[in-house]
């Protein structure tokens, strides 16, 4: 009966650890920790308290019935700083929503181990540095809205793999190279790869590389 008493706090610890609770309390970490780095005048993130079970009851956050975070809706919300590789740690993530605010520096690679991924708009911010090749990783991907910032570099020609993307906007940046013409980008209209002055155009496949001009 001693026995069982010594081990039953063990198996408690072994059941927390596995429940979803558990899991969107890292989420709510990795959120959190992010947050304390933003510049929020208007305090849209008030709400995300860290001493809470998971970040569900946390405004501009949206979890599936097992408490994962899905969704991130931070459009239009008037927030500076650098968009953090911890949000490489949010699994679940379906819908990351980060457009129209004052975001800078670069895209970290960690966005890349987003595999649920459908929708990432960062359009209108002043994000710099290239667009990450780790991208290539996310299988599920249908939008990518990157206009209207300030990247650079060659379009990742590891992005024809995405075989899911329907939508891409990378007009008003700073991209050279040329256009990938393979997997989704034969039904991409040029429209999406307007205002970048070094970018030449649609690749002309042995006759020159695609980073040419970069």
């Amino acid at each position: 009966m001693a026995s069982l008493l010594v081990l039953l706090p063990c198996l408690a610890s072994l059941l927390l650890a596995a429940s979803p609770a558990a899991s969107t309390n890292s989420e709510g970490e990795a959120l959190h920790t992010w947050r304390t780095r933003l510049t929020d005048p208007t305090n849209v993130l008030q709400s995300w308290d860290p001493t809470l079970v998971n970040p569900c009851t946390w405004f501009h956050v949206t979890c599936d019935n097992q408490n994962h975070v899905i969704r991130l809706d931070l459009g239009n919300s008037n927030i500076s700083g650098a968009i953090g590789p911890e949000l490489g740690r949010l699994e679940h993530l379906q819908y990351l929503e980060l457009y129209r605010n004052n975001f800078e520096g670069k895209i970290p690679s960690e966005l890349g181990n987003l595999k649920s991924l459908i929708s990432m708009d960062l359009y209108g911010n002043r994000l710099q540095g290239e667009i990450p090749k780790s991208f290539a990783k996310l299988k599920s991907l249908r939008f990518l809205r990157l206009n209207n910032n300030r990247l650079s570099g060659s379009i990742p020609r590891e992005l024809v793999s995405l075989s899911s993307l329907k939508v891409l906007d990378v007009s008003n940046n700073d991209l050279c190279g040329t256009i990938p013409i393979d997997g989704p980008f034969a039904n991409f209209p040029l429209q999406s790869f307007d205002n970048n002055s070094r970018l030449n155009g649609p690749e002309l496949q042995g006759l020159a590389s695609y980073d040419f001009g970069c």
